[in-house]
């Protein structure tokens, strides 16, 4: 049995400890201690790093009564070991388990929403709630309410309460298991059987802020961020709203409405020239019919995008009997636009699989176009050059230059 010094002193940044087991845990070596300050993983809560003597701890887990500490090396030696908690790593991980502890009642006392699970991530945790909707409103009196209880400096107490005496704790969700439980109480707020680090006062967790949410399984899952985190995020996000104030030369609160105003413009602007490379596209392609008298019109473009070569297929085939075969050489990619006036006895999808198998490219479309895209290297002239020869097949038209 280890004993857990994180119980006794969750500000315990350093201990000493004996050796009593020595083990590998998938091709690591692992020990386990008489008693150790690390927290192993367990309810949603990721588990300590540090150093045990000179190795550090990659993870630690619990077995049974043991705890096993999972290292990079071997520790070498017997007796003795020297532990030092990641204390920036205990301390964030105090912050958001805490937070989520406020935050869990406070969706219970504002709206009825009972916590279905926690995960306390790397980047940002979770809380899913028993809602199936929600307000922003709400919201925001839920998250109001839960920076009340940090600013209050409440404290935070742990405890251990015999099986018959749970019944006399107001637990905000019945225990996951019988026997003696640990409780954790937001003192006058929050009474939770649980086991993990915590903060000692609600100050100490520092701003609470749900950033996002969304629904899962019937539920609302909600992202959040506590303390340091939430004050990163505040940073990142004040400095890109700065920035983008600057690039359109207005205060930070009319950045939001030029933003807005320019998605408007650019919206209209794309429109118009949609109009404008509609009306080009036309124009160039009564010059392509007109200089080119055979039923199929073949082409390689380099100075042309795969859209624009897309509405001069279509202008072609709108307005004359033809058959279109077009690749484009891109910067990362090629393109293959084929496409047919609907007057013509072709089906352009059954160039599909030739083309395909000859560019590595993968694509679709209707009977009268099909759009191919292909990794560079192919052939192009190659390709179209097969598929010129199938459709003349296809149409019994004689070989040539159109």
């Amino acid at each position: 049995m280890t004993k857990r010094l994180y119980f006794e002193d969750v500000g315990r940044r350093e201990f000493d400890a004996r050796i009593q087991e020595r083990l590998v845990h998938e091709g690591r070596p692992a020990v386990v201690l008489d008693q150790t300050a690390f927290y192993p993983e367990s309810g949603g809560q990721p588990a300590d790093g540090g150093k045990l003597g000179e190795a550090g701890v990659l993870y630690v887990f619990e077995d049974g009564e043991r705890i096993v500490h999972v290292l990079d090396r071997e520790l070498v030696g017997a007796g003795e070991v020297r532990g030092m908690v990641d204390w920036g790593r205990r301390f964030d991980h105090m912050q958001q388990h805490s937070g989520q502890h406020i935050l869990s009642q406070c969706f219970v006392e504002l709206l009825g929403g009972e916590t279905r699970s926690f995960h306390l991530g790397e980047q940002l945790s979770t809380l899913e709630i028993g809602l199936s909707t929600v307000s922003e409103t709400a919201l925001e009196g839920v998250e109001l309410r839960a920076n009340e209880v940090v600013f209050e400096d409440r404290e935070i107490k742990t405890y251990f309460v015999e099986a018959d005496k749970v019944g006399t704790v107001p637990l905000r969700r019945p225990p996951k298991k019988e026997g003696t439980i640990r409780v954790v109480e937001v003192s006058g707020f929050d009474f939770s059987a649980c086991g993990g680090t915590h903060c000692r006062r609600t100050g100490e967790i520092g701003l609470i802020k749900i950033i996002r949410w969304d629904k899962i399984r019937n539920n609302l899952r909600f992202e959040f961020l506590c303390g340091r985190r939430a004050w990163q995020d505040y940073r990142e996000k004040n400095r890109s709203v700065l920035e983008i104030s600057q690039r359109f030369s207005v205060h930070e609160k009319d950045a939001l409405a030029a933003v807005e105003r320019t998605v408007q413009e650019n919206r209209h602007a794309r429109k118009k020239l949609k109009q404008l490379q509609e009306a080009l596209a036309g124009f160039e392609a009564r010059e392509v019919v007109g200089q080119q008298s055979g039923p199929l019109i073949v082409a390689v473009w380099t100075e042309k995008t795969a859209e624009e070569a897309k509405l001069l297929a279509l202008s072609i085939v709108r307005s004359a009997e033809r058959a279109v075969l077009y690749a484009v050489r891109g910067k990362e990619r090629d393109h293959f636009i084929f496409a047919c006036s609907e007057k013509m006895p072709l089906n352009m999808r059954e160039i599909i699989p030739l083309v395909t198998e000859r560019s590595q490219g993968k694509g679709g479309g209707g009977s009268s176009l099909v759009e191919i895209v292909a990794d560079k290297g192919a052939d192009l002239e190659a390709v179209l050059s097969a598929a010129e020869e199938y459709l003349r097949t296809k149409l019994g038209a004689p070989g040539g230059n159109n």
